[in-house]
């Protein structure tokens, strides 16, 4: 019997077969990723294969994971050495962002594509509560807008509360399997419960003091939509790390530095400290964003802080 999980709450999880029934279900045995340590071996959109427990209690177990047709993995943010599995079998992605309550951190955006664009998943960047902004967050907002859609990424301005833009969001996941991400406080849930109101999802106000996002999302799940698709929520983020990708991996993911980076002087180019660099060419010149370049030298840093053996001793 073959199922797709929807729901992953740790060591057990909801499996809704083809015929429609859904068993909690666990697994047996050891699965890895590439070799990889796994905090979580199985992931929301995961195709599976089960055999029945016990029909009663309608429990199940899992024997076997179906090809992956893409997924998008992290670090673990509990677990050194181990990858955290997002979600599995996505078409695209939504990266949901504020620019007020909470306060925009856009680097970010740019850590939540380097999970997406290995796979090349269509990812959207969706800046949601417009109706709390003014001059100045639309300022910045235009500002992102350029930089973005200026290298493939589309961007949309939304206010999940009150409607704005939830027309074209609905077009989007129109029979898709979408996962949605963001910082706690975004709105997720809420967007969530304006797109399907009978899921009732919980939502809390964000904090005066922190001007933070609680979390709302405990475990990530596949919500179905009545217009077509599903959508895959998960907890929020408060970071994201990428000990696991080798430097190289970094650069071959920002789309516009790769490709330029033919043009530079050495193949193995970092572009960092090298002479005749193409890509920090670019930014000299302001054809390649000097934001997403600053951003690019942090992720970098990070990982040549993780030396090899470090990074690799567990996997």
């Amino acid at each position: 019997m073959q199922g797709t999980v929807i729901k992953s709450t740790g060591s057990w999880y909801q499996v809704k077969t083809d015929d429609g029934k859904i068993y909690s279900s666990r697994i047996i045995g050891k699965f890895r990723l590439d070799g990889k340590k796994l905090t979580n071996p199985v992931a929301v959109g995961d195709r599976v294969e089960l055999e029945i427990e016990a029909v009663q209690e309608e429990t199940a177990l899992i024997r076997k994971i179906l090809d992956r047709k893409n997924y998008v993995v992290r670090s673990s943010p509990r677990k050194a050495h181990h990858l955290h599995i997002i979600a599995a079998n996505v078409d695209q992605a939504f990266v949901l962002n504020t620019i007020v309550q909470p306060n925009l951190k856009q680097g970010f955006i740019d850590r939540f594509l380097l999970m997406t664009e290995p796979f090349d998943i269509p990812t959207y960047i969706i800046f949601n509560k417009v109706d709390l902004y003014g001059e100045d967050e639309l300022y910045t907002y235009a500002v992102l807008e350029d930089i973005y859609q200026s290298i493939g990424y589309e961007t949309l301005l939304i206010s999940a509360e009150k409607g704005d833009g939830l027309d074209k969001i609905k077009e989007i996941l129109k029979d898709k399997t979408t996962l949605i991400s963001g910082h706690s406080g975004v709105g997720k849930s809420t967007l969530i419960n304006s797109l399907q109101p009978q899921l009732d999802l919980a939502t809390f106000e964000i904090s005066d003091y922190s001007g933070k996002g609680q979390h709302t999302t405990t475990f990530a799940e596949m919500h179905e939509l009545d217009f077509g698709g599903s959508i895959i929520d998960t907890p929020g983020i408060k970071s994201l790390s990428f000990i696991n990708m080798e430097p190289e991996e970094i650069a071959d993911n920002f789309r516009e530095f790769f490709e330029v980076a033919n043009q530079c002087k050495f193949s193995n180019c970092k572009h960092l400290n090298e002479p005749k660099c193409a890509v920090k060419k670019g930014v000299e010149e302001g054809s390649i964003s000097e934001l997403r370049y600053m951003n690019y030298v942090t992720l970098q840093e990070e990982t040549a802080n993780q030396n090899h053996w470090e990074r690799n001793r567990d996997l």
